[in-house]
C-alpha cells in the first residue's frame, strides 16, 4: 500500500512539473523555439544514423548474450573461493558478458554480494557492469569516436579491478558461503551459440564501417539471412525467449534514449558555449574532477549519456572530462548511491563513491593530456 502511494505521489509530481513547464515556458520566444527545433533535429539525426545499424543489432546481441551465455558459470567465478587472478578480471568484464544495464546492475550486485561474493569482486562487477554494456560502447564509437569508446572499455575494466582490490584491502571482507548454481542441460552447443553471436557482431561492426556500399550491403544481407536461418533452427521456446529478451532491452532503453537525445539537442542550443568551456573546457584537473562529481550525482538512463556528452563536447567540453563523465555517470547516480548505501553501509559505500570519483578523474586527466 505504501509503495503504491509513493508511485502515485511520484506520478503526480511529474504531472505537476510538466504542467508548470508548459504553463510558464515562453514558447513564443525565438530562443525557446530554436532550442526545441534543435532537440528534434538531433533526434532525427540519431534516428537516421544510429538506430537501424547500431542500436537494433546491439539489442539483438544483448538478447543473445542473455539467453545463450551461461550466467551460473560466470557468477560462480565471483565466489569467495575463486582465485583473485580469475574473479577480478571476470567481474570487470562480466557486465558485457551478462549484458547488464544500469537498471539491472543493482539487484544483480545485491544478489551476488548477499550470496557470498567477496566485497572486491562484487564492487568490481558493480562499477564496470553498465560501463561496458554492448550497446553503450557501440553507440559511443559510432556517435563520438572509437578512440574514446576503446579507452572507456580499458578505463572501466582496469578501474573496476583496482577499486575492487582497494575495497578488499581496506575492509578485508572476503565473503562467505558460495553460489549454489543449478546445472542445466545446454539447449544449444557452444559452437552454435558463438556462431550465432558472431554473425550478429559481424552485422553490427560492418554496419558502422565506411566501406564500399555494395560490399557493405552484401555482407549485411548475408549475415542477416544467416542469423534468420539459425534462429529458425532453434527450438521455438528458445527462439521466443531470445526475441523476448531483445524486445525487453529495446522497450526499457529506447524511450529514455530518445528523450535524452531530445534533451541533448536542447542543451546544445540553450547552453552558452562560454559557460561549458569555463566548467568543462580543456583537460584541466579541475574540469575533469567537476565532470566526475557531476556524473556521480546525475542520473543517466542507459545510453542517454552518449548524446548528452556529444552535445557538451560540441560546446567545448574536453576529451578528459568527457571520459570522466562517462565513467562516473554510468557507475553512480544519486538514486543508486542511496541503494548502495543501504546494501553496504555508510563507511563502505562512501569509500566506494570516493574511489569512483578519484579513478574517473585520473583516467580522464591522463586520457585528455596524453591523447
Amino acid at each position: 500500500m505504501e509503495k503504491d502511494l509513493k508511485k502515485e505521489v511520484t506520478r503526480f509530481g511529474l504531472l505537476a512539473a510538466g504542467f508548470l513547464v508548459l504553463y510558464f515556458l515562453p514558447f513564443g520566444s525565438q530562443y525557446v523555439q530554436d532550442a526545441i527545433i534543435s532537440g528534434f533535429t538531433m533526434l532525427g539525426s540519431y534516428a537516421r544514423e544510429h538506430v537501424l545499424l547500431c542500436l537494433v543489432p546491439a539489442f539483438f546481441i544483448a538478447g543473445t548474450i542473455t539467453v545463450f551465455i551461461r550466467k551460473d558459470a560466470i557468477l560462480k567465478l565471483l565466489g569467495p573461493d575463486a582465485r583473485k587472478i580469475i574473479s577480478y578480471p571476470v567481474a570487470s568484464v562480466s557486465g558485457g558478458i551478462l549484458a547488464v544495464c544500469s537498471c539491472t546492475i543493482l539487484p544483480l550486485f545485491g544478489g551476488i554480494y548477499k550470496r557470498g561474493a567477496g566485497l572486491g569482486p562484487a564492487v568490481a562487477f558493480l562499477f564496470s557492469g553498465p560501463a561496458i554494456n554492448v550497446a553503450a560502447i557501440f553507440l559511443t564509437g559510432n556517435a563520438i569516436g572509437w578512440e574514446i569508446a576503446l579507452v572507456r572499455i580499458v578505463g572501466a575494466s582496469t578501474s573496476a579491478i583496482l577499486i575492487g582490490l582497494t575495497m578488499q584491502s581496506i575492509f578485508r571482507e572476503k565473503g562467505s558461503g558460495g553460489f549454489a548454481t543449478q546445472e542445466s542441460d545446454d539447449q544449444v552447443s557452444w559452437p552454435e551459440a558463438i556462431g550465432f553471436l558472431g554473425l550478429q557482431m559481424t552485422f553490427l561492426i560492418v554496419g558502422g564501417l565506411a566501406i564500399n556500399p555494395i560490399v557493405k550491403a552484401s555482407i549485411l544481407i548475408i549475415s542477416a539471412i544467416a542469423v534468420f536461418v539459425m534462429a529458425i533452427r532453434f527450438k521455438g521456446e528458445l527462439r521466443n525467449q531470445w526475441i523476448g529478451e531483445t524486445w525487453d532491452f529495446a522497450k526499457k532503453i529506447l524511450p529514455y534514449l530518445f528523450f535524452g537525445v531530445f534533451a541533448a539537442g536542447i542543451i546544445s542550443s540553450a547552453l552558452p558555449q562560454s559557460f561549458v568551456e569555463s566548467l568543462l573546457g580543456g583537460n584541466r584537473l579541475g574540469s575533469t574532477l567537476f565532470a566526475s562529481v557531476f556524473g556521480a550525482f546525475m542520473y543517466f538512463a542507459t545510453l542517454t549519456e552518449v548524446p548528452i556528452v556529444q552535445s557538451l563536447m560540441s560546446l567545448g567540453m574536453g576529451k578528459g572530462p568527457a571520459l570522466a563523465l562517462f565513467m562516473a555517470g554510468n557507475s553512480l547516480s544519486l538514486p543508486s548511491m542511496i541503494v548502495i548505501t543501504r546494501l553496504l553501509g555508510k563507511k563502505r559505500a562512501f569509500t566506494y563513491f570516493g574511489l569512483v570519483v578519484v579513478f574517473s578523474t585520473l583516467w580522464g586527466f591522463i586520457y585528455g593530456n596524453l591523447f
